[in-house]
């Protein structure tokens, strides 16, 4: 069972073309510091925008930067508190100063374990705040810059999960933040007036330290072995018994932003294996 998570290759990167693909719109991404938040700021920075990329985790964006450099594109870090309002304006000051924001991608997220009535509720409270108010200020931040762009247009697109459509145990708060990203996606679409666009990302289990961290605490709360947690609770409904790589999500994002999707407004992305819609 191999549960590590995959190097990003250049050759797996979706490269489109799109002439508002270049050095001078800025791609913001959250969670920069890993996972699907390193390999879409990585992604978007192989697509020739300035991304610029936000996590708590410093030695992780700067290796997200390292990687981006190899890959041939540009990524700037910045540290960020995403439970810090003033953390965030001054990151998206910072972003304005380089090009012309564009686009967002809403990406960070933590994760607790436990049942509603076990729930610590600062748990609680830091879920809500780093995956659902900061996405919710970073749009309402950065909206502004794509109104004010040469053609008045820019796109977010909201990481959610196959949690934005099913709940599963003991983990409430995760599956109330991700329901209320598809509500947000959905929200700014309605106002955007075609011109800001608006979508979500819905995916099973992906191979990041996220999922990867869960392994062994669901092994130990559900009394089974940690290969029976994938086989059986992660991968058990999915018609593939494979995890995602965290290229295969970014894909999508840059997707998302290109302009092969000016009808994806509010809409949500459900790339499962199948879990979701043929169990």
């Amino acid at each position: 069972m191999d549960v590590t998570e995959p190097l990003i290759k250049r050759e797996e990167i979706l490269i489109l073309l799109d002439d508002d693909f270049n050095t001078r719109n800025v791609c913001v991404v959250t969670g920069a510091g890993g996972g699907i938040g390193r390999a879409t700021a990585v992604a978007a920075a192989a697509n020739n925008l300035t991304c610029v990329g936000l996590d708590i985790n410093e030695q992780g964006g700067k290796e997200t930067e390292e990687i981006a450099r190899e890959i041939g594109g540009r990524v700037i870090f910045i540290k960020v508190d995403l439970t810090q309002d003033e953390e965030i304006e001054h990151a998206v000051e910072h972003a304005a100063k380089l090009g012309t924001i564009k686009y967002l991608a809403n990406i960070a997220g933590v994760q607790h374990i436990d049942s509603v009535e076990d729930f610590p509720m600062e748990k609680y409270d830091l879920i809500q705040r780093i995956m659902l108010r900061a996405p919710f200020y970073l749009s309402k931040l950065t909206i502004p810059h794509m109104k004010k762009s040469s053609d008045g247009t820019g796109v977010i697109g909201n990481m959610a999960s196959v949690h934005a459509h099913i709940c599963t145990i003991n983990k409430p708060v995760y599956n109330i933040t991700k329901f209320g990203l598809r509500a947000l996606t959905q929200s700014i679409a309605a106002e955007g007036e075609a011109k800001i666009r608006s979508f979500s990302v819905s995916t099973g289990f992906v191979k990041t330290p996220l999922a990867l961290n869960q392994i062994p605490v669901q092994a130990e709360q559900r009394g089974i072995t940690q290969e029976e947690v994938v086989r059986d609770v992660m991968m058990g409904a999915s018609r593939i018994k494979k995890m995602m790589a965290p290229i295969e999500v970014a894909n999508l994002f840059i997707f998302g932003f290109s302009r092969f999707s000016k009808y994806l407004i509010g809409g949500d992305l459900l790339f499962d294996g199948g879990m979701v819609l043929t169990y």
